[in-house]
């Protein structure tokens, strides 16, 4: 016998999980961009910029939250 497929609601709870606790165990992403700052002709002098982006610990919980509630919720329609 088949299983019905998952409910969109209980689909958008699990990715809210798994992105919460990603969230958890990674405080921050960082990244770097390299511009062009000049060029002369053949020369090229390129600038690097570094960016960061913090994720606070209590986005992670309420996104942790929210999942298994909308994981229950879509469970209990069922």
């Amino acid at each position: 016998m088949r299983r019905p497929p998952m409910k969109p609601i209980v689909l958008l709870g699990v990715v809210l999980i798994v992105l919460g606790v990603a969230g958890l165990f990674i405080s921050h992403v960082s990244w770097s961009e390299t511009k062009p700052a000049v060029k002369l002709g053949p020369l090229q002098v390129n600038t690097e910029q570094n960016h960061t982006i913090w994720i606070p610990t209590v986005a992670g919980v309420v996104a942790v939250l929210a999942g298994v509630g909308l994981v229950f919720a879509g469970k209990r329609s069922a």
